[in-house]
């Protein structure tokens, strides 16, 4: 994604839950994790029924070395996941918070 088009729609004031994702998304696939944090949170406040925003914003937090926010995006977002409906983020988050537990428990 262009992020530099993405910005400027944000500065022009249109705001949305679809465009703090896209420039979030964008941001951490550019290693820019502080900022896709950031957007990323925005986009679940925005919306917070939004599943995929809080998978990514799981994952921006593990990038950005915070597991635990990253445990409690993904724990927020299996609950979003489970009402939604959407199985298949319930089950790709499931997976992540394993990973997650994993890490941890090869550190202890």
């Amino acid at each position: 994604m262009d992020i530099p088009a993405l910005q400027r729609l944000l500065d022009r004031g249109r705001d949305s839950a679809l465009l703090r994702f896209g420039l979030g998304k964008a941001l951490l696939d550019a290693g820019d994790t502080a900022e896709a944090v950031i957007h990323l949170q925005r986009c679940v406040a925005q919306d917070p029924q939004y599943s995929a925003g809080w998978k990514w914003l799981g994952k921006a937090h593990v990038a950005a070395g915070d597991p635990n926010a990253a445990a409690q995006a993904w724990h927020q977002g299996r609950s979003v996941a489970e009402t939604n409906g959407d199985k298949q983020a319930v089950k790709e988050m499931a997976v992540f918070l394993r990973r997650l537990q994993k890490a941890s428990a090869g550190r202890a």
